[in-house]
């Protein structure tokens, strides 16, 4: 019997009120951890850009890269419900390619789901990617590939005008097919509603407790991001200090030439190293 977390058993936990834990991580090792520690959802954020691989936005995601990483994800969790995240560039120049760039997910990553950060003008590429049988996340809120339009980013929703606004795209993002929803940092107020008046699973990302589900990035929640963390991040376990220490205890077991040490050492079979020896001298 399968035991692979479905849509189905996310619009049954919602149903049933009972919370969607879900992780964004991007690599294997990661993944069976997290697969083993009773979460629901993995997302396979393009935010892999930055904590992967150092640079200061989400923009260098390619989908070559996204594609790679959500397969490792899938290897290492594969009973976890897996939502890839689909990067710049990726679904804006027409529904056409978005269709095949979402396709590769599934086909090539073993995917469940796509994200994409949606607004009023993507409520066709919604509907075409939906259409064509795959099941869409859309993320309504801060979006981070917006960055180069907006400059920083700040709470969403926090006046009733602009509320009513992410309400209604709320609606409009359901109407147009989408299976489930983000809503990232938006006031919690505000996501309650949509919440409530939404029956697909809605997902926060700093937008408040009153959510189907809750998403954080595994290094955060490890304690492996340097800096000032987000008002809505936690971080579970101190790790980056810890295994600095780790590094740092084996680069001075090396220098000391501490190690390896014998247990940590491969040997010749017994009698071999005498018959080597034997060996050299003859070529002497």
């Amino acid at each position: 019997m399968n035991s692979r977390i479905t849509i189905l058993d996310l619009l049954q936990a919602k149903r049933d009120g009972r919370a969607i834990a879900v992780v964004s991580c991007y690599d294997y090792t990661t993944a069976r951890q997290v697969g083993q520690a009773g979460v629901d959802m993995i997302i396979v954020g393009d935010s892999a850009a930055q904590l992967m691989f150092g640079f200061d936005s989400t923009l260098p995601a390619t989908m070559d890269i996204m594609v790679a990483l959500t397969a490792a994800v899938r290897r290492g969790a594969p009973d976890v419900y897996l939502v890839a995240d689909m990067p710049f560039l990726s679904y804006q120049i027409s529904a056409g390619e978005a269709i095949r760039n979402a396709g590769r997910f599934l086909v090539e990553s073993g995917a469940q789901m796509v994200k994409i950060e949606a607004a009023g003008a993507h409520l066709d590429t919604i509907r075409a990617v939906s259409d064509s049988g795959i099941a869409v996340m859309a993320h309504i809120g801060i979006r981070p590939q917006r960055i180069s339009t907006v400059g920083r980013f700040r709470a969403e929703a926090t006046t009733a005008e602009i509320a009513m606004q992410l309400i209604d795209l709320a609606r409009q993002m359901v109407n147009a097919g989408a299976a489930a929803l983000l809503i990232e940092g938006a006031a919690a107020e505000v996501s309650q509603i949509i919440t409530e008046r939404s029956e697909i699973p809605v997902i926060s990302c700093g937008s408040g407790p009153a959510c189907d589900g809750q998403v954080l990035v595994a290094p955060d929640i490890l304690g492996l991001t340097d800096g000032r963390l987000p008002k809505f991040s936690k971080t579970y376990a101190e790790l980056g200090p810890r295994s600095i220490e780790a590094f740092r205890a084996y680069a001075e077991e090396v220098k000391a030439r501490r190690f390896p040490d014998d247990e940590h050492s491969y040997h010749m079979k017994p009698g071999e190293l005498q018959r080597l020896t034997d060996l050299l001298g003859r070529t002497h």
